[in-house]
């Protein structure tokens, strides 16, 4: 079942024994704290794991001003960018030198895909990130709504219990990486 932003803070004051909300505009603290601080948790969460749902490959755009220094190109990143995992060219995922400088990348190829980490839609996340979620936002909203450091540091450790278990669940679905360009491997064949 794909969950809202409102059902996700719902859920996570819940788990705080405070009363749920059906709007962030309704005017109580609890929808006050978790209007302010919904967004950000949500983005620090995604974009802290290469998530296989939340990881987009893009042709970039690019720009008509060059950077001042150190690259010949600049090119414009997604909207929807939170943190980039690689840069390639032609029909690679990765490869070239780059740098991100603001909203935009910096590099010297006249070709840019990028591999990165994006802001999915709460309905396209899967079940088990919902409850890494959940324990982050109770765990965040723990000292503003209940003002309670003990029970706040006990949900850390709980979100970060979810976290790992989240982690280890989504790596699952993916190959194991391996060391494909290392000299020591090209020098024994």
């Amino acid at each position: 079942m794909a969950l809202s932003s409102i059902a996700f803070c719902s859920r996570a004051l819940l788990k705080l024994g405070a009363a749920s909300i059906a709007s962030f505009d309704e005017g109580t603290a609890e929808a006050e704290v978790a209007a302010n601080l919904y967004p950000s948790i949500r983005d620090a969460l995604i974009s802290a794991h290469p998530w296989n749902f939340a990881v987009a490959q893009a042709t970039l755009p690019q720009l008509s001003a060059e950077p001042v220094a150190d690259f010949a190109y600049a090119y414009q990143l997604p909207a929807d960018f939170l943190r980039a995992l690689s840069a390639g060219a032609g029909s690679r995922g990765r490869g070239i030198r780059y740098r991100i400088s603001g909203r935009t990348l910096h590099t010297d190829s006249t070709q840019v895909v990028l591999t990165y980490i994006y802001r999915p839609d709460e309905a396209e996340f899967p079940p088990f990130f919902d409850q890494a979620l959940i324990a982050r936002l109770a765990a965040e909203f723990c000292i503003p709504v209940t003002e309670s450091t003990s029970r706040s540091e006990a949900l850390f450790k709980l979100a970060e219990t979810e976290f790992r278990r989240t982690k280890m669940i989504d790596s699952q679905q993916d190959t194991p990486g391996r060391i494909e360009d290392f000299t020591l491997i090209q020098v024994r064949a």
